[in-house]
């Protein structure tokens, strides 16, 4: 997915400007960047991040880069931040999104005088570059982001800084958050909220969809106002988003907790020992259904994270599953001849979750119930760098319809099992059970992951689960 964080100070902001990007470390595995103003002009680095935490690989740069103004990148996809020298300005820009239509802007820019892009390694146009091309189209920065903002299909969330100021752009339809901090002296600008708390701030505002600000040291003024209409990522809760974060004054371990009791309510009578949640991200949902359901929770499965990198940062298939299962030591004492409630915050491909219950029974559990805190993921997702998956073919529930139906699958054939009370969901369902080798399998039900949330459900993107717009 990836996360900015960018500050403006009357001092030097190079501390805040480190810890914070280091704190949205959790959406992203691959780059890290960080991008400086001051006397000198602007002073950038960027650094692969797959293999070594954020900081290890920035340690050089905060004992040496010094500036005022700042911003960070952590990213799952092109190097950035980048710096720009236009007619507009020189300024540095990072970005959060994703473009579907990338061919096709870059055709129009080539043909309206864009002479040339940078060629990345593997072929393609920076995201990011791209966006500034757009941007340098505007009689100046604030029509250019506007312009960028319409033009590009998919989303991109913004962050700018010039010599004067940063500006802060959240994405059309407010699928990713963009969120302001104050303390004295200085603003900052955050994909996560919680990445400016042990830095001194306080939140400021939260940007509506669209909505552009510029950000001084003295304060923060809107330059294009925001829209009504909005289409958050509900996976922001689910899955996405750390658990101290707040999106739309929504807390992010408390919608988890909801959501577990919700998945509790239809287990009543279930015959298990404990309620587990699968490191990390399921933990919270547990908590909330061992609360509910009075079932004890455990932890049969420990997370050793000292030295072990996020399990799905390699591309190698292979790679994920091997590190994901090393990272998880087995309590012999908890499992042996129990029955669990084990909770994931959603299942995607399924091979990740299926080894980990593998690995339960090879450590002699009895029974293992999945529960998944969302619904079956149907659709790949069209806004936002949800997962890797090449197609939607390596959905585990295309698959299984595939499977299931013998052949070509229509839209309206995949309506039916989206419906999770048709016949056909239960038979997908249940398929997947067999493949996974659960005890049992049941999904969170739409209406009941959006109630966990409690935002107003048109405000919420449900697309890679029903295909809505």
């Amino acid at each position: 997915m990836g996360g900015l964080f960018g500050v403006v100070s009357k001092t030097d902001c190079v501390m805040d400007l480190f810890f914070g990007t280091d704190y949205h470390s959790h959406l992203g595995t691959k780059r890290g960047g960080m991008s400086v103003y001051g006397e000198n002009g602007f002073d950038r680095a960027i650094h692969n991040i797959e293999n070594s935490p954020f900081r290890t690989k920035f340690e050089k740069e905060i004992n040496v880069m010094a500036g005022t103004k700042g911003i960070g990148s952590i990213s799952d996809g092109e190097p950035q931040p980048l710096t720009v020298f236009s007619g507009q300005g020189d300024y540095s820009i990072g970005t959060v999104g994703r473009i579907n239509n990338k061919e096709q802007l870059v055709k129009e820019l080539l043909c309206s005088g864009c002479n040339q892009f940078m060629s990345m390694s593997g072929g393609g146009v920076n995201n990011t570059e791209l966006v500034a091309a757009l941007i340098s189209t505007g009689s100046n920065i604030v029509e250019g982001i506007r312009y960028a903002q319409e033009k590009i299909e998919g989303s991109i969330t913004i962050l700018l800084m010039t010599s004067e100021g940063l500006y802060a752009a959240r994405d059309k339809f407010g699928r990713t958050p963009m969120i302001i901090g104050k303390k004295k002296g200085s603003y900052c600008a955050a994909s996560e909220s919680f990445a400016f708390i042990n830095l001194g701030y306080k939140k400021e505002k939260e940007l509506g969809p669209a909505e552009i600000v510029f950000i001084t040291p003295d304060g923060v003024e809107t330059v294009s106002e925001p829209q009504k209409e909005m289409r958050i990522c509900t996976f922001l809760w689910t899955y996405f988003g750390y658990t101290t974060s707040c999106y739309e004054g929504l807390n992010v371990e408390q919608m988890r907790y909801r959501s577990g009791a919700s998945i509790a309510k239809g287990d009543e009578g279930i015959d298990v020992d404990y309620v587990a949640g699968v490191p990390d991200s399921g933990t919270a949902h547990a908590l909330g259904y061992a609360n509910k359901s009075g079932i004890p929770y455990a932890r049969p499965l420990i997370k050793y994270t000292p030295t072990w990198p996020r399990s799905f940062m390699p591309q190698n298939q292979k790679a994920r599953e091997l590190i994901a299962r090393m990272k998880l030591v087995p309590v012999f004492e908890i499992i042996d001849n129990k029955k669990f409630v084990l909770i994931d915050d959603s299942i995607v491909r399924g091979t990740q979750l299926s080894e980990t219950v593998k690995y339960l029974y090879e450590n002699d559990a009895k029974e293992i119930h999945v529960r998944s805190a969302c619904p079956p993921i149907m659709y790949g997702c069209k806004y936002l760098n949800f997962s890797r998956s090449v197609s939607e073919m390596d959905l585990i529930t295309r698959r299984v319809i595939k499977k299931l139906e013998g052949g070509d699958v229509t839209p309206e054939i995949l309506d039916e099992y989206v419906d999770s009370k048709s016949e056909k969901h239960a038979k997908m369902v249940e398929e997947i059970r067999k493949q996974l080798n659960f005890t049992s399998l049941r999904y969170h039900e739409l209406e009941d992951t959006l109630k966990s949330v409690g935002l107003e459900k048109c405000k919420m993107c449900t697309y890679c689960w029903n295909g809505k717009e």
